[in-house]
């Protein structure tokens, strides 16, 4: 019973963690203010293309950019340093 508690926490985290995933992608698209209906039907539309492989791989290019440019942006943040690691006294460091 104990190994059972342990894989079904197992799996709520693992089930977790990708739905956090899943919400940072949103927000990187620039949808966390979008009305949360318009972000479920574009999806929703979305998983109908499937067929259209042309579609999806024009798609899979704008998201492989996109996640280019972040990592071109985190290499410039680590390179300036954070205002964190500048500033000892962050938020939550009152």
């Amino acid at each position: 019973m104990n190994m059972q508690r342990r894989e079904s926490s197992k799996e709520r985290k693992r089930d977790t963690r990708e739905k956090i995933q899943l919400g940072g992608l949103i927000v990187k698209a620039g949808l966390r203010s979008a009305d949360r209906a318009v972000i479920l039907g574009a999806l929703v539309d979305l998983s109908r293309r499937v067929d259209n492989q042309k579609e999806w791989a024009r798609l899979r290019a704008i998201g492989k950019a996109a996640f280019g440019n972040d990592m071109e942006e985190t290499r410039a943040h680590d390179r300036a340093g954070s205002a964190y690691d500048r500033n000892p006294v962050g938020p939550d460091r009152d």
